[in-house]
């Protein structure tokens, strides 16, 4: 649905072309994010599939990030009275967000020798090593036991 991370990417621009006020936007935003990562957080812990040492560590860094952003951002936007500051922000984040996704899926591409599941045909090597696609990516997929745990094939 139109929750949580990819939803706050989505309804947080279409509330802004709606015309709603950028603190109420960003507020809702903010809250959605929260409530549905908090649950898929909570089923995490619950199946045991937490690596606490990057948890804990994720949660200060974001923890100081989000006090000293929201107590500066205030003060600023108090200051100046420009409430434009948060589509800014949102806008940079967004596409920071895209540009993470794009680079991400470059990487993992380039990590399978630019085999896509489903282009096998694009995947076949005339010389040299001879393994073909599907080798390739289970050969991916071992390399992420967490990966193998939850998605096992």
């Amino acid at each position: 649905g139109l929750i949580g991370v990819g939803g706050g990417m989505v309804l947080g621009p279409l509330m802004i072309a709606m015309e709603v006020n950028p603190r109420v936007s960003t507020s809702t935003t903010a809250t959605m994010v929260l409530l549905t990562s908090s649950s898929v957080a909570v089923i995490f812990v619950m199946s045991g599939l937490v690596p606490w040492e990057y948890a804990l560590f994720f949660f200060l860094v974001c923890l100081c990030g989000a006090y000293i952003g929201k107590t500066k951002i205030d003060a600023y936007v108090k200051r100046t009275g420009m409430a434009s500051i948060l589509i800014g922000i949102l806008a940079t984040i967004i596409a920071l967000a895209t540009i993470g996704c794009i680079v991400n899926l470059f990487m993992g591409l380039a990590s399978v020798n630019w085999c896509l599941a489903g282009f096998n045909q694009f995947c076949t090597v005339s010389s040299g090593s001879g393994s073909d696609c599907a080798a390739r990516l289970l050969e991916a997929h071992d390399l992420f036991p967490e990966a193998q745990r939850m998605f096992p094939f």
